[in-house]
């Protein structure tokens, strides 16, 4: 007879409208969790609140702001969009166990002089969602607003949504919830606080970015939703994971019903499900 444990259960958190929020199996509203790629709304909202600002224009040349990059025909709207032409992940990943550790901001930095030979078509010809293309896009973003990611990210995005303090690149440990294994021990994650923390990188509680996603998709509190955000006839939605942590966000166009679904380990494309089947009403 076998003296594994059983599986332990998967750790779960949906805030939806119209409902209080539900934490089962140890999740919390309140505490600082990955939220993966979630966190492209966020930088491409950045993008556009800097444009409406006059700070750049969406349709800049990646080389006006990064100016080790050749001209390549791609603009920062390109990189939002994901129709850069740029692979999905950044050339010389690290292990598997953390893949991303290796992708400083010097090895962005080595990447930008060769942005034409990376990219695999050229800009605006088709869509390929790209990481890289978020890395890149958080640095020329830094360079328009001449301050740090996460500091132009609070002043342009955060803090107008008035929920600054619950979002994080580096969460107090105390509050920080991770997964674990079967024995309770903590798993690792990702180093992700380096040059691809704009396409991913970001902690947030999942009380803080409900209300995000509300706020930009529902009372639409910055103006129209970012060209990060994905589409399915009137469905607006974006996911996010990371090792061990998954996400799933979205809201359907002029109904007010919106989700947000996170998870500490389990498959990403149960949490999608999950949360596509309660947005529109399957669940």
């Amino acid at each position: 007879m076998s003296l594994l444990p059983f599986a332990r259960p998967v750790p779960l958190c949906v805030l939806r409208s119209g409902a209080e929020p539900r934490a089962e199996h140890g999740h919390d509203p309140d505490r600082f969790v990955e939220i993966g790629s979630l966190t492209k709304v966020l930088t491409g909202t950045a993008l556009v609140r800097m444009a409406a600002a006059g700070l750049l224009d969406v349709d800049d040349p990646v080389e006006r702001w990064l100016p080790a990059a050749p001209p390549s025909g791609i603009t920062l709207r390109h990189l939002a969009d994901h129709t850069s032409g740029l692979p999905r992940l950044p050339p010389a990943l690290g292990p598997r166990r953390d893949p991303y550790a290796p992708f400083t901001a010097e090895a962005l930095g080595a990447t930008l002089p060769r942005l034409d030979r990376l990219a695999t078509r050229p800009a605006g010809e088709g869509t390929e969602y790209s990481n890289l293309g978020y890395a890149v896009l958080g640095a020329a973003l830094a360079a328009a607003a001449r301050q740090p990611y996460p500091d132009l990210l609070r002043a342009h995005v955060l803090e107008p949504l008035g929920v600054a303090d619950a979002v994080a690149v580096t969460p107090p440990e105390s509050r920080a919830l991770r997964a674990r294994g079967l024995l309770g021990r903590v798993r690792g994650s990702w180093t992700m606080d380096g040059a691809i923390l704009p396409a991913g990188g970001l902690w947030a509680t999942p009380r803080a970015l409900a209300a995000v996603v509300r706020g930009l998709l529902v009372e639409r509190a910055l103006g129209e939703p970012a060209p990060s955000w994905q589409t399915a006839g009137d469905i607006r939605w974006h996911n996010g994971a990371t090792r061990h942590a998954s996400a799933f966000a979205g809201a359907v166009t002029g109904s007010g019903e919106w989700v947000l679904v996170h998870r500490l380990g389990g498959s990403p494309e149960e949490t999608d499900r999950i949360g596509a089947a309660l947005l529109t009403g399957r669940a």
